[in-house]
């Protein structure tokens, strides 16, 4: 009778038909007829020992059958990577087929790997494999497994890959000989029962949250000896191994390191404090010096009196899990530095280019003020070609009044600086164009769902280098704010009186007007400017990889390479600024006469262009010792 589709023992029937055991070079034919005829009745001549008749002109050997199927250039040879036990069977089926029956099959087998053949349940006919020692049933889609229907002799038992939800049916009746359970990268979510002697446990990369309960069900087991954990939200508690290794005192292995008597000595103790101890994780962000930035500032026209005034500012934003306890969503942190920027009043000063410092430092400033703010961008700037916009631009509303204003305002934000749902946008503080930037900037994250922690880890997150340009303009004096015209049509006495007061303090104040004259000549009237809206551009983007923070490792460094966006012509600009600057100052100081810049062919040629790069840091919190974890407590 033929086995259910989905079972354990139709994927093997189907894994016997692949091989091929009843058909050529295996099995009985035309091939190997006279070895395997059907012996009749000799007569008493026939007993006289004689020489064996060569088989005939359609047949093969032996030697030349085991040839077809044991070369790796025959149309016959096995898959590359095929068990010993599958090269065996063919073997055996040149040899003798008639051996090939379903007794000796169920006898035969001691080891069973059904890995990735759409299994979804194990059937009781896999009670017919008498010595069955070994079931590896990894990569399929298994939901629970009842234990009356494995073997008895079972002693190694692995369902990785699977969908498993409960070990309740599995430990119900559990094989009395299982040594070694495999359940990683299932969804478990309770706590393990009875499973008198397992030696070998592996719960590697589930739902797992509950390290106290998961604990206390393991204490059950006196033979355990290896035990793996990480992977789960249980693990990344920063408690985590050492509670365990103080909890189970006869572990030997957990997470494939092997537990030291230093070990256990540092962590004595933890375990009887275990209810006090928080259940939530602790990470550091840690983000360092950005290189290979383009000097935009370069490419832009001298400034005329009226402006444009362009500053630029840089700054980095990653991705990271929101807590159910923070406040305020980072989405409508992006919205409002979008929208606020409504016109300010700043005092133009006599020369312009001093400027765009004063207000690159008004927006730093700002930005120092809310470590957590996430900047969106206009338009995304994949293409390092052209994008900035130099001419004025409509200014935003102050405030969101209404849904409708909201969703006008969502076009303008590059997808690459919207947090992704559960993840808040965090971001470094605004800083001005060098050739190495340093942020020094270090966020401490606690979180305490973990389950949804464990996904974003799997996911990653995206690390984002953003260019801020604020175009500021000269505001044009309104017919009130200019005194003369107020008073143009009065009499001639309050002219005269004017004049005569204005004389009078004129001749009081001749002292101080002599030293401004001199140093601030184009202060004398005070001008507005206005601030356009930010226009935000990606410079470079990349995914970090977090996966290693769950398999255990407790850092995770790296240097984001987003590749080259300068060019030659930027860095010359950039050069010949420098050193006109630099050079000018040196004249002034000393009075020598300014000497020549340096060649501009020597820089193209010794030309190496630096990538875009950032250096990002991200480190889970692991307690070393007993006396550091209850020293939590007390703080």
């Amino acid at each position: 009778m033929e086995a259910p589709p989905g079972t354990v023992s139709a994927a093997v029937r189907e894994h016997l038909r692949q091989l091929c055991l009843h058909e050529f070079p295996c099995g009985t034919g035309s091939w190997n007829k006279s070895r395997f005829l059907p012996q009749t009745r000799r007569t008493w001549r026939e007993l006289v020992p004689r020489e064996e008749v060569a088989g005939g002109p359609g047949e093969e050997t032996v030697e030349d059958l085991q040839g077809l199927v044991s070369s790796p250039h025959s149309p016959w040879a096995l898959l590359e990577g095929s068990s010993a036990e599958d090269r065996f069977l063919r073997q055996l089926a040149i040899q003798n087929p008639l051996l090939l029956k379903d007794a000796f099959f169920y006898s035969y087998f001691r080891s069973l790997r059904v890995v990735d053949e759409q299994v979804s349940l194990v059937d009781k006919d896999l009670l017919k494999f008498s010595k069955l020692e070994e079931l590896v049933l990894s990569a399929n889609h298994i939901v629970e497994i009842d234990a009356v229907n494995l073997p008895p002799t079972l002693k190694v038992l692995e369902l990785y890959g699977n969908s498993v939800t409960s070990m309740e049916c599995l430990c119900a009746r559990p094989p009395p000989a299982l040594q070694h359970l495999g359940l990683g990268h299932n969804r478990l979510l309770g706590p393990l029962q009875s499973l008198p002697n397992l030696i070998s446990l592996d719960l590697g990369f589930n739902d797992l949250t509950d390290l106290q309960g998961m604990v206390a069900s393991l204490r059950t087991l006196q033979r355990l000896r290896l035990l793996v954990l990480q992977g789960n939200p249980l693990a990344l508690v920063p408690y985590y191994r050492g509670f365990t290794i103080d909890s189970l005192a006869r572990l030997c292995v957990l997470d494939d390191l092997i537990v030291s008597p230093s070990e256990k000595h540092q962590f004595r103790g933890l375990s009887h404090s275990g209810e006090f101890l928080a259940r939530e994780a602790q990470f550091a962000v840690t983000i360092g010096n950005v290189r290979g930035v383009l000097d935009t500032s370069v490419l832009d026209p001298e400034p005329g009196p009226q402006g444009p005034f362009i500053t630029y500012s840089y700054y980095v934003t990653y991705h990271f899990m929101e807590d159910e306890e923070s406040e305020g969503s980072g989405f409508v942190e992006v919205l409002t530095e979008v929208v606020q920027p409504a016109p300010s009043m700043e005092r133009l000063g006599e020369e312009v280019p001093e400027e765009p410092a004063a207000t690159a430092a008004a927006v730093a400033e700002e930005a120092e003020g809310s470590p957590e703010s996430v900047p969106t961008t206009t338009s995304q700037s994949a293409e390092m070609g052209e994008s900035m916009v130099s001419g004025r631009s409509t200014p935003l509303p102050g405030s969101i009044d209404s849904a409708e204003e909201l969703a006008k305002l969502r076009p303008r934000i590059d997808p690459q600086l919207c947090p992704s749902p559960g993840t808040v946008l965090f971001s470094t503080v605004h800083k001005p164009w060098a050739d190495v930037i340093h942020c020094n900037y270090e966020m401490q994250h606690t979180l305490r769902d973990l389950v949804p922690l464990k996904a974003f880890l799997l996911a990653g997150t995206t690390v984002t280098i953003v260019e801020e340009k604020i175009t500021s303009w000269v505001v044009a004096p309104t017919s009130v704010e200019n005194p003369l015209t107020a008073k143009k049509g009065r009499g001639e006495k309050n002219k005269k009186e004017t004049e005569h007061s204005k004389e009078g303090k004129d001749r009081n104040n001749k002292a101080a007007a002599k030293e401004q004259k001199g140093s601030k000549k184009k202060r004398e009237l005070p001008k507005e400017l206005h601030h356009d809206p930010p226009i935000l551009r990606v410079l470079g983007s990349g995914l970090v990889a977090l996966e290693p923070l769950l398999a255990g490792e407790p850092l995770v460094s790296t240097v984001c390479n987003f590749g080259v966006i300068r060019t030659v012509q930027s860095d010359r600009l950039t050069l010949f600024r420098d050193s006109k600057n630099k050079k000018g100052k040196k004249g002034v100081e000393t009075g020598k006469p300014k000497s020549k810049a340096p060649p501009l062919a020597v820089f193209e040629s010794d030309y190496q262009p630096e990538p875009l790069t950032v250096e990002v840091q991200i480190q889970l919190n692991q307690y070393r010792s007993t006396e550091e974890a209850l020293r939590t407590l007390v703080v």
